[in-house]
């Protein structure tokens, strides 16, 4: 059982969508596993996000506007000593890719993406059998791009920004408490904001402006625990806080004729709650509640999603020093009225929509 507990938080490696632009939820457990790791990722984003324009512009349908995001995330742990080791982390934490089809009137053409990378580099040291500290440096490079179009935004239809990619540096510090004979762990992790400034292209019916704009990605914090309950079954859990009200974004050129923010998140808090059981010698399957609660009704016509609850399923299959993991999710995402500050009024309607997620992971124990 201990193999299937230190492997829980498998069925946690991507998520199905997040608060922000969350999707991996940055999770550390890779640092706990015995002797030497390597992982390695891959996970598919589906998300199904559909609405309709307001009555005054026609009350069309928006057709969906979400777009499939893949995900690739890699790892490896090595111990130097009895009581310290070192890891490192390439993920994709942030990413969004979001596009208005034709239909709508109000928002045809309007898009917008964005991508992090991400690489962590982890040192930990055990105090004791139970008390560890861990931490280090985070690269992060970022990138994104916005068009605004259709009939809301009148004669600024068109509007596009792109920020080209920036790399900033932020840190990652934590720590766990442990006892291994109950295979009970509980972790708390702090990630830094990361400050990037992009050179930024705004392309408007003012012409072409460059400019360098500063913009942040939040800070976070995750609480993950885990623990045997009876021979072959555990349980397992989170809670990660984003500080998504943080970021700002302001691009000269959009700001000077319009109040409207590009983004409009609020602060998150995510909660995973899980049972496994090792039905083999082989075979371990877990499922896990997913819940995020509303934050914002009346967001941007960009982020027309207001948190979630859904299931995820896991299965893990072991032998010999490898691990395949298998996941799955499907979330439920809060509907939501796009607001828009220039005409005052709720502009759309987003309801009944659901985001699916399908993952493995290739781990090697050596």
């Amino acid at each position: 059982m201990k193999t299937a507990v230190v492997v829980a938080f498998g069925v946690l490696a991507t998520q199905a969508a997040a608060g922000g632009l969350d999707t991996s939820g940055q999770p550390i457990t890779f640092l706990f596993g015995q002797g030497t790791v390597a992982e390695l990722g891959y996970g598919l984003v589906k998300p199904e996000v559909s609405g309709r324009d307001a009555a005054a512009f026609g009350g069309r349908e928006t057709d969906n506007i979400g777009r499939g995001i893949a995900l690739v995330s890699l790892s490896y742990k090595q111990d130097l000593t009895h009581k310290l080791s070192f890891g490192v982390m390439v993920d994709t934490p942030y990413s969004a890719q979001i596009e208005y089809g034709p239909g709508s009137v109000a928002f045809g053409g309007t898009s917008g993406s964005a991508d992090t990378t991400s690489v962590t580099l982890l040192a930990r040291y055990r105090l004791s059998d139970r008390f560890s500290l861990y931490g280090g440096p985070r690269f992060q490079s970022t990138s994104a791009d916005f068009r605004l179009s259709g009939a809301i935004y009148r004669g600024f239809s068109g509007y596009t920004a792109q920020l080209e990619r920036d790399t900033g540096v932020g840190y990652v510090v934590g720590a766990a408490f442990e006892i291994p004979e109950y295979f009970l762990r509980v972790s708390l992790t702090y990630g830094s904001a990361v400050a990037h400034e992009f050179s930024t292209t705004e392309t408007s019916i003012f012409g072409v402006t460059t400019s360098k704009v500063s913009a942040d990605t939040p800070q976070s914090m995750n609480l993950e625990f885990q623990s045997g309950v009876a021979p072959g079954t555990f349980v397992f859990g989170a809670a990660r806080w984003v500080e998504w009200s943080a970021v700002q974004f302001a691009p000269p050129v959009l700001s000077s004729v319009s109040s409207d923010p590009l983004i409009d998140f609020r602060d998150t808090w995510s909660y995973t709650l899980g049972v496994g059981r090792q039905v083999s010698d082989t075979w371990t399957s877990t499922v896990a509640l997913l819940y995020e609660p509303s934050t914002n009704k009346t967001p941007t016509p960009l982020t027309p999603t207001d948190g979630y609850r859904g299931l995820a399923l896991g299965a893990i299959y072991q032998k010999e020093g490898v691990e395949v993991h298998l996941n799955a999710a499907m979330l439920e995402i809060g509907d939501t009225d796009p607001f828009v500050n220039a005409v005052n009024a709720t502009v759309s309607h987003f309801d009944n929509n659901h985001s699916y997620m399908l993952g493995t992971k290739l781990v090697f124990k050596f």
